[in-house]
């Protein structure tokens, strides 16, 4: 409502009054008379409307298909067998509009498939029989061959087979035996698998519990945990995947660099470029392979597959075949032996490439020879049945190659040497001289360092197989194989994470290609990435640092699997059974304490970017829903927390102001939100709430619920929104009171906008909005009256939706596709209140006749993203114009901080202490950082004077309350000025009626002659309170007064609201508080 006058004038900072004498921490002023100033403008603010516009858009039916039930719908028979009959079938949708169960029914809304059932209100109102065609615009992606999915053999085995058997296998089992012999490899190789066992159990409980779609790992961990984890580990994977790329194609060359020199070839140089050279060769030929299709990939890696299995044939058959010249028994390799195998069962740790070895390092070297479990993950969009398949494929890949490495260990341990010469002269020698240990001289390695055998010979696998070249081809199809599935699993991890949106910048990544929809985009950021990577030719400082990251990941999805579990949310209910909460979190351990052991520096740094990654994501606040178990645990927590509260005591140091506030929509009354929301900060309860018709349908409740929070949230105002149906303003803020709130977590304090026109408006307004006080006191709630000299209703003055960031991308491409449907969250948009007086019209306009803005539409289609911009515009009003800039000022009054000046308190009366404590809330924020507290209070012994002053600095100080002057006022009883008795009277001269003319029906509205005269001291004493402030109290900040009690059946409506405006007209901001009467301050430590 718009004021009926103009607001108060401010002095100038100058004009304030100043302590003078000591600079005590307290300055005491005397006042002995009153100044006798006019009266300022008359401002009227209205209070909270209820009234809504209803809007007869169509109402949701949902999908006619979903509510047609299965042909096979029968009766038992005699013989208790079952008979269908169609006919039934048909006539069943006649008698109910009940939905069947359809897995279509519960499917991502935004999924093609997503079929609608019967709204409540459908099957719950006889007069609901409108239905609504949702018409949805599909993407249209043409389709070129058929669409490629895997099953578990090809799909998940195939490829992580091929990723665990890396070249771990062929140049560093021998070793790792060597050092930690058979018995301690034995246990390297179990505890390494132990990790990995443990990670994919808890990763089969996750893809089991719902349908994974494209993005693998991130997929899992984003849904599992939250957008924060999920977009931190993306981010991570995608770059460790592209970086892989590089460093298995440079291990290939490097292989086959050792290869071409042992028959005295070069290319180049025979070093770096020539690994330059051939690396981004093989990286070009493995794009290629990549952007052709996913079908030629697993056609190579069937190959790869076949190559890598036979190489390992070759291996086997070869220790088996034994040694075949003397040369081969020089090197090491003497076939199986017992005395071999026992001198090898035993650890014999060594120094080794600038580092001394244990047990510990060994381990970190061995540990990355069985990563490659998520191979398949990555690969979850491309697979037929991901949850079946990831599990089924990754345990047993997991457990042939556990057997693989077990056995080679034994193989390799019992057939080969720790150390050999390689001279055969040496062999030569020591079968001439000893007969029975030949090897005498050939283990010897005083006179030099042995190049050969499990310890010093990286190649001792060639050495043992049948036929050499084939473990080379082993090795190649090992590095090869990786370098594909790196490649081809990093854009789509990117992909994923781009169509989610949690980084600026990368949705480009998010379109796909063809009929698998390959992220081609990615492929070719992968192949920039492993290009740049090549040219530098050394990786082994960073390889430490990938496997980091991979392990981080398993870390996240063993977490995640426990913090489900122990959220005991009811979604968490995963098809795979044999998995436990706390081994989960052993192996998350596990993976810490593997990643320290790999290199505890990359593990720092490892948690570096985790956690900056994590809080660069919580920053942006994705708008996403995805039902992690954070959200589970948020709720368990808040859940536990409000019991344990409510077992608690209450205590005078713990109170906390938790305001209830009749706001209406928030953005009606944007001052009075504010200022509730600088006494609570996020610190308390704040609840802002409005009232409607009870006739109001409960989607249009939800909708005003879910508009209510939209503005708190857009204006960082920390509280929530309520919505209560009721027959009139009066009934809604009783049930408010009554039931809002749980446990200690409740209201107890009612903050309410002064009525400023209650002298025009409808007589039954006026009593409800004086019963409502009459109620928060009765419920022992303490109450505040809010005045703004510009008012506080800005429901007719700007659209509040002005004040709201544009939609979202997803916002926007919904309403797209229902542009020509007025959906329940449309129509319920525009619903707004006018007054109390207008609660029975219903308004049937769609929401763009309220808000026909075509530079809202194009302002909101600039911004494409899931996450919301702030933006600062300037309010509209409702005819879509600029509003003043004064009428800004007063919206943002509360959000700008304010000038040098005071906060007057008010102090009449003891009420516990509240008047005092909120102006002393007030005064810690930083919009009042500039503003004194100036406390006020009266005397009833004008004799007493200087002690009554004392005393009050003295409480004052106990209360650790720091002010400016205290104040006391000992003529309150004083005889009023004839101006204020004149202006006291012309406020109430339409409510005087004599005492023959009040009834039953009329008395709580009207000012009788006998109320008139037993109410005159009390009026005398607030119209000397009115010369007090005008004299004191103009100029001031804000001012905070004790709120006078209404005594029931003492005093009507009109005489209690004639106080308050004498109190407070043409004063600057004012707020009339009164306690319950319970103390809210102490001294007491």
């Amino acid at each position: 409502m718009e004021s009926n006058g103009k607001p108060g004038t401010r002095g100038k900072s100058e004009d304030l009054p100043t302590s003078t004498g000591d600079s005590s921490r307290f300055h005491v002023a005397k006042v002995n008379n009153a100044n006798e100033n006019g009266s300022g403008p008359d401002t009227r603010i209205t209070i909270p409307n209820i009234e809504i516009d209803k809007c007869e858009g169509p109402n949701e039916n949902g999908d006619k298909n979903s509510s047609t039930p299965s042909p096979n719908i029968g009766r038992l028979s005699e013989n208790n067998t079952y008979v269908y009959d169609p006919k039934l079938a048909k006539n069943l949708y006649e008698i109910t509009r009940e939905a069947l169960p359809r897995l279509e029914h519960y499917k991502d809304s935004n999924s093609v498939h997503h079929a609608q059932r019967p709204s409540l209100d459908a099957l719950h109102n006889d007069d609901f029989y409108e239905k609504v065609q949702k018409e949805k615009e599909e993407e249209n992606i043409e389709l070129q061959g058929k669409i490629i999915k895997f099953g578990w053999l090809d799909g998940v085995f195939m490829r992580c087979l091929l990723n665990i058997w890396g070249v771990m296998l062929f140049l560093r089992l021998s070793w790792v035996v060597g050092q930690a012999g058979i018995g301690e490899g034995i246990l390297i190789i179990c505890l390494s698998n132990v990790v990995t066992l443990v990670t994919t159990i808890s990763m089969s409980a996750v893809c089991t519990n719902g349908q994974i779609k494209g993005g693998g790992v991130y997929y899992m961990i984003s849904r599992s945990l939250g957008p924060q984890f999920g977009g931190a580990i993306g981010l991570m994977f995608t770059l460790a995947n592209s970086v892989a790329v590089a460093m298995y194609i440079v291990g290939f060359c490097e292989s086959l660099q050792t290869l071409l020199k042992s028959f005295d070839l070069i290319i180049i140089d025979g070093d770096t470029n020539d690994i330059r050279l051939v690396g981004v060769i093989t990286l070009v030929l493995i794009l290629v392979l990549a952007i052709v299709g996913m079908d030629w990939v697993t056609r190579t890696q069937m190959v790869l597959l076949i190559v890598l299995v036979c190489s390992q044939i070759d291996f086997m058959i070869g220790t088996l075949v034994g040694p075949k010249n003397e040369e081969e028994i020089a090197r090491g390799f003497v076939g199986y032996n017992s005395e071999v195998f026992t001198d090898n069962f035993f650890s014999q740790y060594r120094y080794y490439e600038g580092t001394e070895h244990d047990f510990f390092s060994v381990f970190a070297v061995f540990f990355p020879a069985v990563t490659g479990i998520v191979a398949g993950a990555n690969l979850s969009g491309d697979l037929k049945d991901p949850s079946s398949a990831i599990p089924k494929g990754t345990l047993l890949a997991i457990l042939v190659t556990f057997l693989s490495y077990l056995t080679y260990a034994f193989m390799i341990g019992g057939c080969t040497l720790r150390d050999a010469t390689g001279s055969v002269d040496d062999y030569l020698k020591g079968l001439q001289l000893n007969a029975s240990n030949p090897m005498v001289f050939v283990t010897n390695c005083t006179e030099g360092a042995c190049e050969y055998g499990l310890q010093n010979d990286s190649q001792a696998m060639e050495l043992t197989s049948l036929w050499g070249p084939l473990i080379y081809g082993g090795c190649f199809a090992a590095t090869l194989s990786s370098a594909i599935a790196s490649l081809v699993g990093a854009p789509r991890v990117l992909q994923a994470l781009a169509k989610d949106k949690l980084y600026p910048f990368i949705g480009f990544f998010s379109k796909g290609y063809g009929a698998n929809n390959d992220p081609v985009r990615g492929y070719v950021l992968v192949f920039l990435t492993s290009f740049a990577c090549i040219l530098i030719a050394q990786l082994n400082a960073i390889a430490p640092l990938l496997s980091n990251f991979f392990l981080t990941a398993y870390a996240l999805i063993n977490f995640s699997v426990f913090h489900a579990s122990i959220s005991k949310s009811p979604g968490w209910r995963p098809a795979f059974r044999y998995y436990n909460a706390w081994v989960s979190l052993l192996g998350t351990l596990l993976c810490i304490v593997v990643m320290f052991l790999i290199s505890w520096w990359t593990a720092l740094i490892t948690f570096v970017v985790v956690i900056t990654l994590y809080l660069y994501v919580s920053y942006r606040k994705p708008d996403v829903n995805w039902g992690s178990s954070t959200q589970a645990q948020c709720y368990s927590m808040a859940l536990r927390s409000v019991i344990d509260l409510n077992d608690m005591e209450e205590h005078v140091k713990n109170y906390r102001p938790q305001i209830i506030i009749m706001s209406g929509l928030p953005g009606w009354r944007p001052p009075l939100v504010h200022f509730a929301n600088l006494l609570v900060k996020g610190l308390s309860l704040l609840i802002c709430s409005h009232v409607v018709p009870e006739e109001t349908q409960q989607r249009e409740i939800d909708a005003l619920t879910k508009r209510g929070h939209r503005w708190l949230a857009h204006h960082k105002v920390k509280g929530f929104f309520n919505v209560v149906g009721a027959k009139d303003f009066e009934a809604g803020a009783r049930s408010l009171m009554q039931s809002v709130g749980i446990g200690k977590l409740k209201p107890n304090m009612l903050l309410m906008g002064y009525k400023s026109e209650w002298k025009k408006c409808d007589q039954e307004d006026l009593l409800k909005y004086f019963n409502v006080i009459h109620a928060a006191l009765d419920k022992h709630l303490a109450i505040g009256i809010f005045r703004m000299p510009t008012g506080l209703d800005y429901s007719k003055k700007i659209q509040d939706d002005d004040l709201i960031a544009p939609e979202n991308e997803r916002e926007r491409k919904r309403r797209k596709r229902n542009k020509k449907v007025l959906s329940r969250n449309d129509s319920a948009d525009q619903l707004s209140s006018d007054s109390e007086t207008e609660t029975k019209k219903i308004s049937s306009s769609p929401v763009g006749e309220t808000l026909k803005k075509k530079n809202q539409t194009a302002l909101r289609s600039r911004f494409k993203g899931n996450i919301v911009p702030r933006v600062e515009r300037t309010p509209l009003d409702l005819e879509g114009n600029p509003v003043p800039q004064d009428v800004v000022d007063s919206l943002m009054h509360f959000k700008r901080k304010q000038a040098t000046g005071y906060i007057d308190v008010w102090w009449l009366y003891d009420d516990g202490g509240l008047t005092l404590l909120l102006p002393y809330i007030l005064s810690t924020r930083s919009i009042f950082a500039e503003c004194k507290l100036r406390v006020f209070s009266l005397c009833s012994n004008a004799d007493e004077l200087d002690q009554e002053q004392r005393k009050l600095a003295a409480l004052l100080s106990k209360f650790r309350i720091s002010c400016k002057d205290v104040i006391v006022i000992p003529d309150i009883m004083k005889k009023a000025q004839v101006s204020s008795k004149i202006e006291f009277d012309a406020i109430i001269q339409d409510f005087r009626v004599p005492d023959n003319q009040v009834t039953e029906e009329n008395k709580a509205m009207v000012i009788s002659d006998s109320e008139y005269n037993a109410l005159k001291e009390k009026s005398n004493r607030h119209m000397r309170l009115r010369e007090l402030l005008k004299e004191h109290s103009s100029d001031s900040t804000f001012i905070v007064m004790t709120l006078p009690v209404p005594r029931k059946g003492s005093i009507s409506a009109p005489m209690y609201m004639a106080w308050l405006e004498l109190l407070t007209k043409g004063m600057p901001p004012y707020l009339l508080v009164r306690g319950n009467q319970k103390s809210v301050l102490t001294f007491y430590s």
